[in-house]
C-alpha cells in the first residue's frame, strides 16, 4: 500500500514542529500513560505522593489502612480516535479551512504518533445513522486505511450524531482506550452528562474542539481575496448568511455571546468529568494544541 496520507501527516508534523518542539511532541504523547494504560496487579499500603486516584476505598475500609492499586504496564496502549461527521464539518474552521480536513489531520497525527509508539489504534465515526469503527490494529497501514475512508466519506447530506458514537463505545469495547473525541462546539453540546460519566468510568478521555468560522472573520477572509463577503454559509438552513449580518454590530456582538457561553457550558461539563479539551482552529496550530491537551491530561491525572 501506498501510504499517501502517512507521508502527508509525517511532512505536517516536519513542518509544524521544530526539533525541540518535536521532541516535546512525543514526550507529550508518552506521558499520557502515567498512571494509565496499566492493568491491576494487588494492593499496598499507601505511600505519600501516590496518586489519590489510585486509592482503593473500600479495600481501605476493611483493612484499616490506606491502600492503593499497584499496577503493571501493558506491553501496547489502545488509542481510538472518535470523529464527528455529517454536513458540519464541512463548513469552516476560525482559520477559514474546512473543519473535515482539520479533523482529519488532528487525528491523523495522533494516529501517527501511536503508531510509532507500536501502540494499537482504531477508530470511530458516524454514516449518516451507521457506526463505521476501525477495530484497534497496530502499524502506518493500518493508520493509512483509516485516514483513507475517512477522507473519503461525503457529509453533505445528513447531521452528525455524537452520541451515538460514544455510547456505542459504552456497550461495546470494553478495552481499557485512550479516547481522542474530535468534534466541534455543537457536538459536544449534544453528548449528554450520562455518557459522558459512563465513558470515563472505564476510558481516558480528551476531547479537540474545532473552533467554528465567525461571520465577521468569513467577510472579512472573502474582501481580502476579492470575492464577495456573501459566502459565509449556514449549514443548518442550508442557504448563504445575509451580507447585513456581516456588517450587523449589534448581531455579531449577541452571535459572540451565544457561542462564548456555549464554550463555557463546554467546558464546564467535560471538567465535571475531569475531561481535559483544547481548541484547534488552523492546521498552523496542531502541533502545540495537541501538545498542550497531552500535558493538560497528565497533569490532571497526576493530582
Amino acid at each position: 500500500m501506498i501510504m499517501n496520507y502517512v507521508t502527508k501527516i509525517r511532512a505536517k508534523v516536519n513542518i509544524y514542529a521544530s526539533k525541540k518542539s518535536s521532541n516535546l511532541f512525543d514526550g507529550s504523547y508518552k506521558s499520557i500513560y502515567q498512571g494509565n494504560g496499566l492493568d491491576f496487579e494487588n494492593l499496598r499500603e499507601y505511600i505519600p505522593g501516590d496518586n489519590i486516584r489510585d486509592i482503593d476505598w473500600k479495600a481501605s475500609s476493611r483493612s484499616g489502612k490506606m491502600l492503593v492499586k499497584r499496577y503493571i504496564a501493558e506491553k501496547k496502549h489502545n488509542i481510538l480516535i472518535v470523529w464527528d461527521s455529517g454536513k458540519k464539518m464541512m463548513a469552516h474552521s476560525k482559520g477559514m479551512e474546512i473543519k473535515k480536513d482539520l479533523a482529519l489531520n488532528v487525528g491523523g497525527i495522533v494516529g501517527y504518533l501511536a503508531a510509532k509508539n507500536g501502540d494499537n489504534v482504531g477508530a470511530l465515526y458516524n454514516r449518516n445513522g451507521m457506526i463505521q469503527y476501525h477495530p484497534l490494529r497496530m502499524g502506518m497501514h493500518n493508520i493509512e486505511r483509516i485516514l483513507t475512508t475517512y477522507d473519503k466519506e461525503q457529509f453533505e447530506g445528513y447531521n452528525s450524531n455524537l452520541e451515538k458514537n460514544l455510547n456505542y463505545i459504552v456497550k461495546n469495547i470494553r478495552r481499557k482506550m485512550i479516547i481522542f473525541v474530535i468534534s466541534d462546539a455543537t457536538g459536544i453540546r449534544d453528548v449528554s452528562s450520562s455518557t459522558l460519566k459512563k465513558l470515563v468510568g472505564r476510558h481516558d478521555v480528551l476531547f479537540v474542539r474545532i473552533g467554528d468560522v465567525e461571520y465577521t472573520d468569513a467577510g472579512m477572509a472573502d474582501r481580502k481575496k476579492n470575492k464577495k463577503v456573501q459566502t459565509s454559509f449556514n449549514m443548518e438552513k442550508n442557504t448563504y448568511v445575509p451580507e447585513f449580518i456581516l456588517k450587523n454590530k449589534k448581531l455579531i456582538k449577541m452571535e459572540q455571546e451565544v457561542k462564548q457561553k456555549l464554550d463555557d457550558e463546554n467546558e464546564n461539563k467535560l471538567l465535571q468529568y475531569r475531561i481535559i479539551s483544547t481548541e484547534i482552529d488552523s492546521e498552523e496550530e496542531m502541533i502545540d494544541k495537541i501538545v498542550e491537551l497531552l500535558e493538560g491530561h497528565r497533569y490532571a491525572n497526576s493530582r
